[in-house]
């Protein structure tokens, strides 16, 4: 998929509905591994989405993917760190506390990017998104106050580096943009799975994966995350932000849906009700953004 072949709206639109139902597969896939635990999980993913990365990049871009990690600077190494901690945290958190907490969590991720875009490149935040970020305040409160006696602390702490390092990297993105140097999400992504399987190496030794696992864990690496990263961003290239923002969310009930029906793991009501708050608020706020630019 090249500049001169980009999608139609339309399609763009059905490409990011099937993008969230692919990254929505990791809770259910790994409800169902037999022996691999913890970091041995997350290398294992990532080496997958690395050696899968190594076959599709190339086959799209060819020599230029090289050229644009070597001129790349220290903005492309910055986001591939933050993909790198997006990766490996998802797939720790989600081993640690259940499916939909995790999901909830990370949905917060646009609001968080809202804050950080102020405090650090001074964007100024609309009225209507301040709103959207107390609601959403009050979901997570609700959500992680009613659950928290049986929850990890360290699940739930791992969890929120998830939309922290996404928040991160969008705001690295436009500052970087605003400077003249746009960042390639393509080839960040790419170090992102490098940086991550580098890191979790050490830790998932010895190694304990059946074959059984290998073979899900690969999928989750070619389905769940390099064939949707490479082509969220070039559905972004075609959609707005809040469209972007809006379908995203699908992901959170795809996954809650196929870790429930999937893996029997039934969200608790706490859950339920926090998480009806934290997308209400995000499509509250995405929709009149929307509107806004219409």
């Amino acid at each position: 998929m090249t500049e001169n072949v980009l999608p139609g709206h339309g399609r763009a639109v059905w490409l990011m509905v099937a993008v969230t139902l692919m990254w929505s597969t990791a809770g259910v896939v790994t409800r169902h591994l037999e022996l691999a635990r913890s970091f041995e999980v997350t290398f294992w993913r990532s080496f997958f989405m690395l050696l899968s990365l190594c076959v599709i990049l190339p086959a799209l871009q060819g020599r230029a993917l090289l050229l644009t990690v070597r001129r790349g600077g220290l903005a492309l190494w910055i986001s591939g760190l933050c993909w790198s901690v997006m990766f490996t945290a998802f797939m720790v958190a989600i081993l640690l506390i259940p499916v939909a907490s995790v999901l909830v969590t990370m949905a917060i991720g646009p609001l968080l990017t809202a804050l950080l875009a102020r405090g650090f490149i001074g964007h100024p935040i609309a009225p209507r998104t301040w709103c959207a970020i107390a609601l959403a305040g009050v979901g997570i409160g609700w959500m992680y106050g009613a659950e928290i006696s049986g929850l990890s602390f360290t699940g739930v702490a791992v969890a929120l580096c998830v939309p922290m390092a996404a928040a991160v990297n969008w705001v690295l993105v436009q500052h970087s943009q605003r400077h003249g140097h746009a960042v390639d999400l393509v080839p960040a992504v790419l170090l992102g799975a490098a940086l991550s399987a580098l890191a979790t190496l050490p830790l998932a030794w010895p190694f304990q994966a059946s074959a059984h696992d290998l073979l899900l864990l690969a999928l989750l690496g070619l389905v769940q995350l390099a064939i949707p990263c490479v082509l969220v961003v070039y559905c972004a290239r075609v959609l707005k932000a809040p469209e972007i923002a809006l379908l995203g969310l699908l992901e959170v009930i795809f996954g809650i849906a196929l870790a429930w029906v999937g893996a029997g793991e039934r969200p608790a009501p706490a859950v339920l009700m926090g998480g009806a708050l934290v997308i209400g608020a995000l499509v509250f706020n995405e929709l009149l953004a929307w509107k806004e630019q219409q």
